[in-house]
């Protein structure tokens, strides 16, 4: 089941998703989705690996991996004046690895809660609307094996068809899917995603099944 509060601890592979609140929706209209991927590439290209992604009008999932500690270190330090201060003090715990990790994993969850207040504040504002739009904090799953990285990234990418928007994946523009299929550069990890279904033709054949063998709690 899906924890809100897991640590969040470089190198590691990650299911992040959520919904609006009530009956709400996250995205309205096309300029929506593209600002929260705008917000997305500002936030968190430069602490994560993604693999994949799906917005949908009430709901979000992406698959991402977070970088080396190395490169958390720097940009929070960079980023976040607090952090600098708190990673300085108290150098000997900083080098303990669990104290490091407990660092990281509380700047990343604060990062990803101000990508979301970041959208979040100028969706209210363009709407005119007041109050919460994501439900409580985001959840998120570890995701330790290939096979579930490989079924993650399905259901992810067929969730427009799971929820009845589309019979055809390729129809939605608001996924990662169609990229695996262009030459455009992209900010994906797409040739190591490439790699899990061993080459592109499985990748594409491995898309066209179904579902209903992968049940999960993040419907």
């Amino acid at each position: 089941m899906a924890n809100k509060r897991i640590p969040m601890e470089a190198d590691k592979f990650y299911h992040i998703y959520n919904h609006a609140v009530g009956n709400e929706n996250l995205f309205r209209n096309d300029d929506n989705f593209n600002y929260f991927m705008l917000k997305y590439k500002e936030y968190c290209n430069p602490i994560v690996e993604t693999y994949a992604y799906c917005l949908m009008p009430n709901h979000f999932h992406l698959l991402i991996s977070m970088k080396n500690d190395t490169k958390l270190i720097r940009f929070y330090k960079n980023k976040y004046p607090k952090f600098k201060d708190i990673a300085e003090k108290d150098p000997t715990d900083f080098e303990n690895p669990q104290g490091l990790n407990n660092l990281i994993s509380l700047q990343t969850s604060k990062h990803f809660g101000n990508f979301f207040n970041a959208y979040a504040k100028a969706f209210n504002k363009q709407q005119q609307r007041r109050g919460s739009l994501f439900e409580a904090d985001f959840r998120r799953i570890e995701v330790s094996s290939d096979e579930y990285l490989r079924k993650l990234a399905h259901y992810i990418h067929y969730n427009p068809i799971h929820h009845g928007f589309t019979n055809d994946i390729k129809n939605w523009k608001f996924s990662s899917y169609r990229a695996f299929l262009s030459s455009k550069k992209t900010h994906l990890a797409k040739q190591e995603v490439i790699n899990w279904f061993d080459d592109l033709e499985n990748l594409i054949y491995f898309h066209k099944k179904d579902i209903d063998n992968f049940k999960s709690d993040f419907d």
